[in-house]
């Protein structure tokens, strides 16, 4: 799956009588997804995962720009090839099974109702592949008449992979799939994913506020702040390599077995998607940012070495390959002047998607 340069701009209430403010949820989005690869989605509250994730699945249709599935626009086929496309290749995990799953069915029917939509196989084909689904989740066979709200957090979520997986997807896009669990539970969860990834060779795109989690999970990690993608970076250097400040500020801050939590510092609240900065949106909290990142976004530069097709960042002041965390810590608490010149131009320039 392919996208390109798309965006997801929303009318505010607020604003003027005759004309509402803008949200820009998802700005000159690029990504594309290969077979059997597993990308991580990272990013604050509010800094366009979610949005992504529905564009992917085609809930949303962009603003502008394109998703393809190979090689075809969705948005440019008919509605029904439109459903038979992504109803069948594309599966997707939601954040809450509670509200996920239609409470009044029982689980046999919330596994069947896909293949029922789709007309897969006969009757009796269609019972076989519950139990089938059933299985491959470790959902014992006693459940299969129970009603969601009778089950546990965690046999639900295993209701809804179960669902995503009915019709044989080739890629799975979970948002947020385990935020709602206890902690023992999600340890389930994440390595039944990672499972059943192997065992069905599936594409996933896994979106997560738990950052190490995500790097857990991933071949390669997104970085997203206030709709825009900043950077992509293998999995296995994302920690100590990333080149973006804001993905070292994010990995910085989240415990790690060895290490013990050195955040890199940022100042300020999160710009406002209504009205986002010009030029680069980081730039307010950043203690590297100055006049030129106020003027312009960066274009994507790709990280030299053998990694380069995987890793490629947006920044006019890139950290360097070989500067640590506690390095960036130090500048960044001593260089929290270099982002005031930043804040001096906090210009915004509305309609033009906060560049």
């Amino acid at each position: 799956m392919t996208v390109h340069d798309a965006h997801m701009v929303y009318s505010a209430r607020t604003g003027g009588l005759f004309r509402s403010d803008k949200v820009y949820a998802l700005t000159g989005a690029d990504l594309t997804i290969a077979a059997r690869e597993t990308v991580g989605v990272v990013g604050e509250s509010g800094c366009g995962k979610s949005t992504l994730a529905r564009v992917l699945v085609g809930v949303e249709r962009p603003t502008r720009g394109t998703v393809s599935y190979r090689g075809r626009d969705l948005w440019t086929m008919g509605p029904a090839e439109r459903r038979e496309t992504v109803g069948t290749r594309i599966g997707m995990i939601f954040q809450d099974p509670a509200t996920a799953l239609n409470r009044r069915l029982p689980v046999r029917r919330v596994l069947r109702d896909p293949l029922d939509v789709h007309r897969r196989g006969t009757p009796a084909q269609r019972d076989a592949r519950v139990r089938e689904l059933m299985a491959l989740v470790g959902l014992p066979e006693r459940v299969a008449d129970a009603l969601p709200g009778q089950l546990s957090g965690g046999q639900r979520q295993r209701v809804a992979i179960a669902r995503a997986l009915a019709l044989e997807p080739e890629l799975v896009i979970a948002d947020e799939p385990t935020s709602a669990l206890d902690v023992s539970v999600r340890a389930q969860i994440l390595n039944l994913l990672l499972d059943l990834k192997e065992r069905l060779g599936l594409a996933l795109v896994f979106v997560s506020h738990d950052i190490q989690t995500v790097r857990r999970m991933s071949d390669r990690v997104i970085t997203m702040y206030l709709g825009r993608i900043v950077e992509e970076t293998p999995a296995s250097e994302v920690t100590a390599h990333a080149r973006h400040p804001y993905t070292r500020a994010l990995f910085s801050a989240t415990p790690g077995l060895l290490d013990p939590i050195d955040p890199i510092p940022l100042v300020g609240p999160v710009p406002s998607a209504v009205h986002p900065p010009s030029g680069c949106p980081f730039r307010t909290r950043c203690w590297k940012a100055d006049a030129r990142c106020a003027e312009s976004m960066p274009d994507f530069t790709a990280n030299s070495g053998k990694t380069e097709d995987m890793h490629r960042f947006r920044c006019h002041h890139p950290v360097s390959a070989g500067e640590s965390t506690r390095d960036l810590v130090v500048q960044a608490g001593s260089g929290a002047g270099a982002g005031a010149d930043a804040h001096a131009h906090a210009g915004v320039t509305p309609g033009k998607d906060g560049s």
